[in-house]
């Protein structure tokens, strides 16, 4: 099962995987190709994600896509965090166990290899990330799986 916020928007060809969170004010719009998010990602406020015609959005499994980011017909691998306001575009692809900056601009077709650390405007990958910094990565998916169920569970809108 997943959770989906009351004024989020799903619109078109959407998978939603196992565990999924997508938080308030989200708006995943497949109306020209898929969207594919892995089990345990989250989706937090503001994001858009959308496709092109060629362009699918796949966001794997455990990641982590914070606040007002633009997921734009692109590939997110496994276990990766996009920071808040980030715009990833057409046909980028980032590696599995990334860390994308807050306010990094990902230009399309480019493409980031596993275990990055992503930042700037053009984004560029300034090292390598450790185990420890990947395990970060994990431990902030996890929490945000465990947030939303919370929010099913206990938390209501007030009027």
């Amino acid at each position: 099962h997943f959770w989906i916020a009351p004024d989020a928007h799903v619109i078109g060809d959407v998978t939603l995987g196992e565990d999924v969170g997508i938080w308030f004010g989200v708006v995943l719009r497949g109306d020209n190709d898929p969207i594919v998010i892995g089990p345990g990602s989250n989706i937090q406020e503001g994001t858009m994600v959308h496709t092109d015609i060629g362009f699918p959005a796949t966001i794997g499994e455990g990641c982590t896509i914070g606040h007002h980011a633009i997921i734009h017909g692109c590939t997110i691998g496994n276990n990766s965090l996009v920071g808040m306001g980030a715009t990833v575009l057409n046909g980028a692809r980032i590696g599995n166990n990334c860390l994308v900056g807050a306010n990094a601009l990902v230009t399309e077709g480019k493409q980031f290899p596993d275990n990055s650390l992503i930042v700037g405007s053009p984004a560029r990958v300034i090292r390598t990330l450790d185990d420890t910094a990947i395990a970060g990565l994990r431990r902030s998916a996890e929490n945000y799986v465990r947030n939303w169920q919370r929010f099913a569970r206990d938390l209501r809108l007030l009027p």
